[in-house]
């Protein structure tokens, strides 16, 4: 295995360029798209690498159920690093595991609490609720997911920035933003390098749904307004983990996009210009960690088998 065990745990660093400028440069559909599968490939990478060297220390704890010949002086000198690195791999995979287990369990909580919340009231897309907090919120979950808003909010906003708040949250349940969003958070806890990933996709799916109601409403001034509107009188969301209007930001960035011009789309950005380079880099540092981590596991595969007795 060797140094290429290691690799897939240090080379997010190498999306840390791309995570800032894809936000400012593509297309918001774009970025969160690639980012988004940037961080669980190597998010996935770094996992499987983790594990392999957990197999490694395991085999070297004394009455660990594996075969005998896993802890021979051949076995750990043809696998490096056992002692120091393996062993502790053992903690910080089931650290990992533990924070993945539990995201999953707050993201589940959540969206269950937010249908248990709308129990009695009518079945439709949007749903209104006599609450004194003004928020609004995409709900994700049924055939259909729903638009979840107070009357506190909707009296704040004119006709058509409520057509742009209901357009911006719908935009959310169609293009499926929560999926993105629980992706990079479960990536980020995989490993911690990937933060930066997660912080770009919570803005990037912000203006994705931004230009999507832009584009539905035929304003992006409405679509303005209302972001601005909306961030004055609420405090976004009442829980982070959904999506809403004035939710993740910072809200002077959209609202100045959204008086910009509309944003070119494009498959990948041209290498000749600093969010492709960065993008290149990214890509070569992801092809090389599910290189390394192939590698690493066809190698200590191989070894354990020679290894283990008939």
């Amino acid at each position: 295995m060797g140094v290429f065990v290691f690799l897939p745990l240090v080379l997010p660093l190498t999306a840390w360029p791309v995570a800032r400028l894809a936000a400012q440069h593509l297309h918001p559909r774009t970025a969160t798209r690639l980012l988004t599968a940037l961080a669980a490939v190597m998010a996935t990478c770094s996992t499987v690498c983790l594990a392999l060297l957990m197999v490694v220390g395991t085999a070297q704890l004394p009455g660990n159920p594996l075969p005998d010949g896993w802890s021979d002086p051949e076995v750990r000198a043809a696998v490096p690093y056992d002692e120091v690195a393996g062993r502790a791999a053992v903690p910080t995979l089931l650290v990992v595991l533990a924070a993945c287990a539990g995201t999953l369990w707050r993201h589940g909580r959540v969206r269950r609490r937010g249908h248990a919340a709308l129990a009695g009231l009518p079945d439709t897309e949007v749903a209104v609720l006599p609450d004194d907090e003004p928020y609004a919120y995409a709900l994700p979950g049924g055939p259909r997911g729903r638009v979840v808003v107070t009357t506190a909010l909707l009296v704040h906003l004119e006709p058509a920035e409520r057509r742009a708040l209901f357009a911006h949250e719908r935009a959310h349940l169609t293009a499926r933003h929560h999926r993105y969003l629980l992706t990079v958070r479960l990536a980020a806890r995989a490993n911690p390098f990937l933060r930066p990933l997660r912080a770009a996709v919570a803005y990037t799916t912000e203006r994705w749904a931004d230009e999507a109601a832009a584009e539905a409403v035929g304003s992006r001034r409405a679509v303005a307004r209302a972001i601005g509107r909306a961030a004055l009188v609420s405090r976004g969301t009442p829980v982070p983990t959904l999506a809403g209007l004035a939710a993740p930001g910072p809200v002077p960035r959209r609202v100045a996009a959204l008086l910009a011009p509309a944003p070119v789309t494009r498959a990948w950005p041209s290498a000749f210009t600093a969010v492709g380079l960065a993008a290149w880099t990214a890509a070569a540092g992801t092809a090389l960690s599910a290189m390394s981590s192939a590698n690493s596991a066809v190698t200590l595969a191989l070894v354990l088998r020679a290894a283990t007795p008939l």
